[in-house]
């Protein structure tokens, strides 16, 4: 979800005004994703890179997604959506994550879209997380080197659940995965718009859907094949 500084500079505002006008594209994308079927929706929130930015923003940003998620609660919980956490929780302030767990807890029923919220994430880190994780079990002795596979490395990442990515849409024009979900993308559609995030609503969500629509996905196989 990229672009809502650039939004704001344009119209002379504030960068923090961006995130805020953002909010609104978040919830149509979420309500067009559920109403539409589609199972998952995974959201670059919050990266490890984004720590870096001015801690006025950093701090405006978490506040901004803890009055979020206490306001969007009954929402989500009414449409069937539950959420999840992605990345490393812990590093987040205290009152982000007691409005997770509060938010997870309370639509832990959802049944219509499960939405992942990338908080702290980094790809890399991720699979770092998993490398380690399998090395703990076998310096154990509990798992032999020859015995890992693509699915003993998924069971080790933070959400072993969620599946690969089918689309990937990246607002403002920028040409960059940026360390997001790296092992889960091999075969992803990658949908690059140049609307900025806070411009992308709804009739803009259904456009980038519609040209996935579009695409053949081989897989590595020839067309005949697919």
């Amino acid at each position: 979800m990229d672009g809502n500084g650039r939004w704001a500079r344009r119209r002379g505002l504030p960068r923090v005004l961006g995130h805020r006008f953002g909010v609104e594209s978040v919830r149509e994308v979420i309500w067009t994703t559920a109403e539409l079927g589609i199972p998952y929706l995974s959201l670059f929130t919050f990266s490890t890179e984004n720590w870096q930015r001015p801690p006025q923003e950093v701090r405006f940003l978490m506040r901004l997604l803890t009055r979020l998620l206490y306001a969007e609660v009954d929402n989500l919980k009414r449409k069937g959506v539950r959420l999840h956490t992605l990345g490393k929780e812990e590093t987040l302030p205290d009152e982000v994550q007691e409005a997770l767990a509060f938010v997870c807890r309370e639509t832990r029923e959802g049944d219509r879209l499960q939405l992942y919220l990338a908080l702290s994430y980094g790809g890399r880190l991720e699979i770092l997380e998993a490398v380690r994780g399998i090395a703990r079990k076998v310096a154990r002795g509990e798992l032999a080197p020859e015995a890992v596979d693509e699915g003993t490395f998924r069971a080790h990442l933070l959400a072993p659940e969620l599946p690969d990515v089918d689309l990937l849409i990246r607002t403002s024009g920028e040409y960059r995965i940026s360390n997001f979900l790296l092992w889960q993308i091999p075969y992803a559609e990658l949908y690059i718009t140049e609307t900025l995030w806070p411009d992308f609503r709804r009739e803009a969500y259904l456009e980038a859907l519609a040209a996935y629509a579009r695409r053949e996905r081989r897989f590595g196989t020839v067309s005949e094949e697919a």
